[in-house]
C-alpha cells in the first residue's frame, strides 16, 4: 500500500499547486476509509514541501517517487522513497524520514533521543529508526535482495527544521554507526542533501525503478532467514527432549505436507506450565526458516514478543509479531504461522487505542488462519488471566473446521519446569481449586524447593542471594497495588508497599522516559537490573526463572469458614480484570497458577492474608 506513486516531476508539480496533502488525504480514505487527522495532514503539507525544494535544487525531475509507503506486514509507513538509476546504469532507492524536529536532547537508551512530538517524548534517533526501515526492505521485500540485479537502498533522513548548534546529541559519537549507515541532514544541509540524492539517482528512468518496486512481493531472504535461525540455535536453552522432539517431529511433518495443500492446515499443541510450548515453537522457528519456509511467530504477550526480539537483535525482529499483526495480510502470506500463547487469542485485533473507523469485526483467528497456509497453535487453556482473552483448545477447532481446516491435535504431558515435578503444578492447580489432581499435599522431600516466608523482606533476600550465586530469579505479585508513571526524572514510585517494605513495579510499557539502568517492561523478565523490580502477570507470564519468588496479595482468600476461595475486586488495582464480575475469581486463580509456576528449581512465596497462607501451609508436608 501506498498514498502516492508518480514520477518526481508530478510530484513538484502537485507541491507547486498545493496539491499533494490533498491527494495523499483522498488516497487515505480510499484505503483506509476514514480520514487522516489534521496534524497528520499539516505534517504532509510541511514535510513534503520542504524536500520538494531539496529535488527542485538537485533537479531530481525522471526519478520514481512512493509517499506513505506501507513496509509489508506492518502498520508502519515511510515518508518519502526516491528512486532510479545512478552513474553506473544501476537500479537505486533511497528512503527519505522526515522529521520537523526544531530541538532535542540526550536520552539514556542507547538508540534514543528526547524531542517535542506531541509533549516531551524519548524517540529513536532519526538514522537509527530509518535504518531499520532499510534493513527491514532489503530482508523482506525480494526487489532489494533478488539477484542478479537487486535495486541497492540506501535510507537517510532530513531535519528540516532543524539548525545543529555545539555539540548537538544528534551528532555525538554514541550515533556514529548510525549516521555512517543512513546520514542525517537538517535545514542547513540543502546543498548536501541535494549531492547526496544526486549521485545515486542522476540518469533517473526512475519509472523503471518503480515499477519493479511495486510489482515485486514480501518474502523474507535467505540471509534473514539463516541469520534468524543461527541466532536461535545459539540458545542453548533451547534444547527438546524426549516427548518435545516427538510433537516437533509431528508438527514439522504436518508443516512440510501442508505447505503444497490447497486445504489449509491447523496444528494445536497444549500443554501446561513448563511442557515445553515455547521450546518446540521456538525450534520450530529455526529450522522452518533453515529449510527456507517463510516462518513467522506471533504471540499475545508484549513482553515476550520483545524479549525474543532482543535476543534475535532488530534484524529478525521482522519475523516476531503479535497476533494483532494481520490485519492488512494477504490470502497465504506466510508459509507457517507458529502461535504461541494462543490462549491468549482475543475476539478481534482492535483495542481502546484503535480508531472507530478502524475498528473490523473480523475475529482474531480468521485473521491469523487467512493469513498463512499452516498455523500452529500452542496453547494452555487455564493460562488465560483477563477478560476478552478467548483462546482455548475448542474454540480454535471449531473455527477451524468450519473453514474446512485439516486439524491435528497434540498434548504434551511431561513436566521441564518446577524441577520436573509434575506433582507441584497438580499440587498448585488442586490447591487453587483449578482442577482436581492426585496431588493434594505437597511433600517438602521433593527436590523442587518450596518455601513460604514470613515476611516479603525474607523472600526477596532468598531470591537475591540465589542471583547473587548464578541462578535467575525474580519477584513477582498479584495486582493488587497501583502501579504509577514514571517521575519526572525518570524512576520509579514505590508503589507496592507491604509494612515496611516498598518496591517499586516494572517499568509501565508506555513509559515515555525511564532513568538509565531500570529495564523496559517487556524486558523485566531478561534484563539483570528487573531484579530490582516487582513484576506483574503481565511481564511474568510467557517467562521462567530458576527461581521464582511470588508475593500472594490479597485479592484472592482462602474462606474456611465456607472452604472455598473468594477472589476480592475491591482490592485489585487491575481495573480491566476487576470489571469482569462473573469471572473475576478464575482470572485470578489462573494469575497466581503462572506466577507459581515459573520456578525451574524452585518457588518462594509471601502471603499478604495469613488465613489464606494457613490454607497452604495445611496442604505441605514437612
Amino acid at each position: 500500500m501506498r498514498l502516492f506513486a508518480g514520477t518526481s516531476e508530478q510530484f513538484l508539480e502537485d507541491t507547486v499547486q498545493n496539491q499533494i496533502a490533498e491527494k495523499l488525504r483522498l488516497a487515505f480514505f480510499s484505503y483506509f476509509r476514514y480520514y487522516p487527522s489534521h496534524s497528520e495532514l499539516n505534517s504532509w503539507r510541511n514535510s513534503l514541501r520542504a524536500v520538494s525544494m531539496v529535488f527542485q535544487n538537485a533537479k531530481l525531475t525522471q526519478q520514481g517517487i512512493l509517499l506513505e509507503y506501507q513496509l509489508p506486514m506492518t502498520s508502519k509507513r515511510l515518508d518519502c522513497m526516491i528512486c532510479g538509476k545512478d552513474a553506473n546504469g544501476k537500479d537505486n532507492a533511497i528512503i527519505i524520514e522526515l522529521k520537523q524536529w526544531d530541538r532535542c536532547q540526550e536520552a539514556p537508551g542507547k538508540n534514543e533521543v528526547i524531542s517535542w512530538v506531541g509533549g516531551r517524548r524519548e524517540l529513536l534517533h532519526p538514522s537509527v529508526q530509518v535504518s531499520q526501515y532499510k534493513r527491514y526492505l532489503k530482508d523482506t521485500h525480494t526487489a532489494f535482495y533478488q539477484e542478479p540485479n537487486p535495486v541497492i537502498l540506501n535510507a537517510c533522513a532530513y531535519l528540516h527544521n532543524y539548525s545543529v548548534y555545539s555539540e548537538d546529541i544528534l551528532f555525538s559519537e554514541k550515533f556514529s554507526e548510525a549516521l555512517l549507515n543512513s546520514p542525517l541532514f537538517t535545514a542547513d544541509d540543502v546543498n548536501k542533501l541535494s549531492g547526496y540524492l544526486t549521485k545515486k539517482l542522476e540518469l533517473g528512468s526512475g519509472v523503471d525503478v518503480l515499477k519493479r518496486i511495486e510489482e515485486s512481493k514480501y518474502r523474507p531472504s535467505k540471509k534473514l532467514m539463516e541469520h534468524v535461525s543461527n541466532v536461535i540455535d545459539g540458545i542453548p536453552e533451547y534444547t527438546l527432549l524426549d516427548e518435545q522432539q516427538i510433537v516437533y517431529d509431528s508438527v514439522f511433518l504436518c508443516a512440510k505436507s501442508g505447505f503444497h495443500d490447497k486445504q489449509k492446515t491447523v496444528i494445536i499443541i497444549k500443554g501446561g506450565p513448563g511442557t515445553g510450548k515455547s521450546v518446540i515453537a521456538i525450534n520450530l522457528m529455526a529450522d522452518l526458516l533453515r529449510a527456507e519456509y517463510n516462518a513467522q511467530y506471533a504471540t499475545g504477550s508484549r513482553a515476550f514478543t520483545e524479549t525474543l526480539r532482543k535476543i534475535i537483535k532488530s534484524r529478525g525482529a521482522a519475523q516476531f509479531k503479535y497476533f494483532n499483526s494481520y490485519t492488512e495480510a494477504q490470502n497465504n502470506e506466510i508459509d507457517v504461522l507458529i502461535a504461541d500463547e494462543a490462549h491468549r487469542l482475543r475476539e478481534t485485533s482492535f483495542n481502546r487505542f484503535t480508531p472507530k473507523a478502524e475498528r473490523s469485526t473480523v475475529p482474531q483467528i480468521e485473521e491469523l488462519l487467512n493469513a498463512s497456509k499452516v498455523s500452529a497453535f500452542f496453547i494452555d487453556d487455564d493460562q488465560v488471566v483477563r477478560p476478552g482473552e478467548i483462546g482455548s483448545v475448542n474454540y480454535i477447532k471449531e473455527y477451524a473446521s468450519k473453514n474446512n481446516c485439516k486439524v491435528f491435535e497434540y498434548e504434551l504431558e511431561a513436566q521441564f519446569r518446577c524441577n520436573g515435578s509434575d506433582a507441584f503444578v497438580n499440587w498448585v492447580n488442586n490447591t487453587l481449586g483449578i482442577k482436581r489432581t492426585a496431588n493434594i499435599i505437597w511433600d517438602q522431600h521433593e527436590e523442587f524447593d518450596l518455601q513460604v516466608f514470613d515476611t516479603p523482606e525474607d523472600l526477596e533476600n532468598a531470591i537475591r542471594s540465589n542471583v547473587k550465586a548464578g541462578y535467575t530469579g525474580r519477584v513477582s505479585a498479584g495486582f493488587c497495588w497501583p502501579w504509577s508513571n514514571p517521575k519526572g526524572d525518570g524512576t520509579l514510585e514505590d508503589d507496592v508497599i507491604i509494612g515496611d517494605y516498598r518496591r517499586p513495579w516494572n517499568a509501565k510499557p508506555d513509559a515515555r522516559i525511564i532513568a538509565d539502568g531500570i529495564p523496559k517492561s517487556n524486558l523485566w523478565a531478561y534484563d539483570p537490573n528487573g531484579i530490582n523490580q516487582v513484576g506483574c502477570i503481565y511481564t511474568a507470564q510467557g517467562f521462567e526463572f530458576d527461581y521464582a519468588g511470588v508475593i500472594f496479595g490479597n485479592d484472592l482468600t482462602y474462606n474456611f469458614d465456607e472452604q472455598k476461595w473468594k477472589g476480592h475486586p475491591e482490592n485489585s488495582a487491575d481495573d480491566v480484570v476487576k470489571r469482569s464480575k462473573n469471572n473475576f475469581t478464575d482470572l485470578i486463580k489462573n494469575t497466581y497458577r503462572v506466577l507459581l509456576s515459573r520456578g525451574m528449581k524452585g518457588c518462594y512465596i509471601y502471603f499478604v492474608d495469613k488465613e489464606t497462607e494457613k490454607f497452604f501451609k495445611s496442604r505441605i508436608e514437612k
